[in-house]
């Protein structure tokens, strides 16, 4: 049986020491989706809402949110991160977000690749929700991540949300 990292013997929460882990490449994807009402998936398709290029906007918020994940998620590491690659796209009903992240380190970085997919879509909520306050965050998760002592872990296809 697993045991939590995060928790000490006597149940505390601690930072895991990765002081002894080999540097290894490391590479994590997310997705995640934001489903949108009409109106505002044409704004974003036509380049028309009153905040600006919402995808540009909100890739580069991905891009920042990946730097600052240490900043957010307590126990994270902060990471020294080689490359940040956030790709979002709109279609009729909803924007999708897909966040590939890399280091050469000694622990992964599948959270700042699931941070950087939730920074990206709130941050289309937060430049469309004058004109859709419905809409809603879907299916944010890992579907690869690869390096360290664990390997090469993928998402099967249709697997989850």
């Amino acid at each position: 049986m697993r045991t939590l990292t995060h928790i000490d013997a006597a149940g505390d929460a601690r930072m895991v020491d990765v002081g002894e882990k080999d540097v290894a490449e490391r590479v994590a994807v997310a997705e995640g989706y934001l489903t949108v009402g009409e109106e505002a998936s044409a704004m974003v398709r036509q380049g028309t809402a009153r905040k600006g290029d919402v995808l540009a906007v909100a890739q580069i918020a991905g891009i920042q949110a990946a730097k600052r994940t240490a900043d957010l998620i307590p126990l994270c590491h902060p990471l020294p991160l080689t490359a940040v690659s956030v790709t979002l796209a709109a279609d009729t009903g909803r924007v999708v977000c897909r966040a590939e992240v890399r280091t050469r380190g000694r622990t992964g970085v599948e959270m700042e690749a699931l941070t950087a997919v939730s920074v990206a879509l709130l941050t289309v909520y937060d430049m469309l929700k004058a004109v859709d306050r419905g809409m809603e965050l879907g299916a944010v998760r890992l579907v690869e991540k690869r390096g360290g002592r664990s390997g090469t872990w993928v998402r099967a296809p249709g697997e989850g949300a």
